[in-house]
């Protein structure tokens, strides 16, 4: 006899032990009565069973919620909704709103339709809640609860405290809905607008004045140690092979896919991105994108820039949903070889991109798809770069040094008492 096939037997004594003993009584005194009146068939409603068959295969769907403002999105955001998906079989996100975002943490670098966009394009995300409440009250808790079916609501490992010093989650952990994960060590929002704030301070002569072929050179070895400290803003992102693993789709093309390849420095990952990549997603079956290494983003934009290093960059990329594969320290230009290795049907471009006077003159980085008509220019949805993105929190100096300070004295403790949490 087939044990799955009659699995449901031993399911319904366990779980109806009344109403399945009736059944068995019943089907017993039948065989008698039949036998008993000559093999006279009677007829008797029996129960429907396929209730003991739906209890097994409907298992109910987990769903999950996080919140965060996720202003100036970067990697550990990234990593903290990957790990929040995985508590889970669907995952929904509440993004804080700019009022509740000025009221307690000063104004936010990224307005609402900024943070929507990059929230929506992450791959983990399934559905978004905007204009979030920063605490989470009783009245919006069961909100999540009954309204959008919420079975647990999930924070990071470090703590997230209310303007009057109390625990925002306190209510999900009495209610027992409360679930944790671990913090992504090595950047957060505080750590890139200080960044930002270092390399505003630096002096471009120190790294601009030599010629293109020098270039390098002088990057190296006059702007090297800055790149690594930032004005005294230390990394502590420690990159593995597992964590890319993560992020990765870890599939390659069909045989016949159409292969559409995009490059470009993706430095502080944000809503333009997103945009253009979907753009580019669209227009094939398998979007490759090319993460230009650190060196070429100093000549490409000067040599404060990059503000996140190449494999911080490139797990911003392969966080995104319309991103298939990424190549991490993609060349300047698009050669014949690397068409054919990668099967590569597009390059596209976006519209939006940063320049730097040192630049120009150089090769045409696109010569050969042109030279192969497989060259296409998309309009970039949003006009909005990286360095625009820097320049609105440099004009807000002031602000933003005051929050850092804040901020800083927080993180610098969080390290200093931070304990192993497993999962991640």
């Amino acid at each position: 006899m087939d044990f799955e096939s009659n699995n449901w037997i031993w399911e319904g004594m366990y779980y109806y032990p009344r109403l399945f003993g009736g059944i068995m009584l019943t089907a017993a005194l039948l065989g008698l009565s039949t036998g008993y009146f000559g093999g006279i068939t009677l007829l008797y409603p029996f129960p429907d069973l396929s209730i003991f068959h739906k209890r097994k295969h409907d298992k109910k769907r987990v769903r999950v919620y996080m919140d965060g403002c996720f202003d100036l999105m970067h990697y550990g955001h990234a990593n903290a909704l990957r790990q929040a998906k995985a508590l889970g079989d669907e995952l929904v996100v509440g993004v804080v709103s700019d009022e509740e975002i000025i009221a307690t943490k000063g104004p936010p670098v990224l307005c609402m339709e900024e943070r929507l966009a990059l929230v929506s394009g992450l791959k983990w995300v399934d559905e978004v809640i905007s204009s979030a409440p920063y605490a989470i009250t009783e009245d919006f808790m069961n909100r999540l609860f009954n309204e959008y079916n919420i079975d647990y609501i999930v924070h990071g490992d470090d703590p997230c405290l209310l303007p009057d010093g109390t625990d925002a989650y306190a209510l999900a952990k009495k209610a027992g809905r409360y679930k944790q994960i671990k913090r992504t060590e090595g950047v957060s929002s505080t750590d890139i607008v200080g960044r930002i704030l270092s390399s505003a301070k630096s002096t471009p002569q120190d790294c601009s004045n030599s010629s293109p072929a020098s270039k390098a050179d002088d990057i190296k070895n006059k702007c090297g140690a800055e790149k690594q400290v930032k004005g005294g803003q230390i990394s502590h992102f420690l990159p593995t092979s597992r964590r890319i693993m993560q992020f990765s789709n870890g599939k390659g093309p069909a045989p016949n896919s159409r292969v559409v390849y995009i490059d470009s420095a993706f430095d502080l990952f944000h809503a333009g991105h997103v945009e253009v990549l979907r753009s580019a997603r669209q227009l094939g079956d398998f979007l490759l994108v090319g993460i230009y290494p650190d060196q070429t983003v100093s000549e490409l934009c000067g040599h404060q820039y990059p503000l996140m290093n190449l494999y911080e960059r490139s797990l911003g990329v392969l966080a995104c949903r319309y991103v298939d594969e990424v190549i991490i320290g993609a060349p300047w230009e698009v050669t014949q070889d690397m068409i054919t290795t990668f099967n590569i049907s597009v390059v596209v471009h976006g519209t939006a991109s940063e320049s730097n006077s040192s630049m120009e003159g150089r090769q045409d980085p696109y010569a050969v798809p042109k030279s192969m008509g497989i060259f296409q220019v998309i309009e970039s949805p949003k006009d909005i770069t990286s360095s625009s993105v820097a320049q609105r929190i440099i004009a807000n100096h002031e602000i933003y040094v005051k929050r850092n300070t804040k901020k800083a004295v927080s993180e610098k403790k969080y390290y200093a008492e931070r304990k192993y949490v497993s999962g991640d």
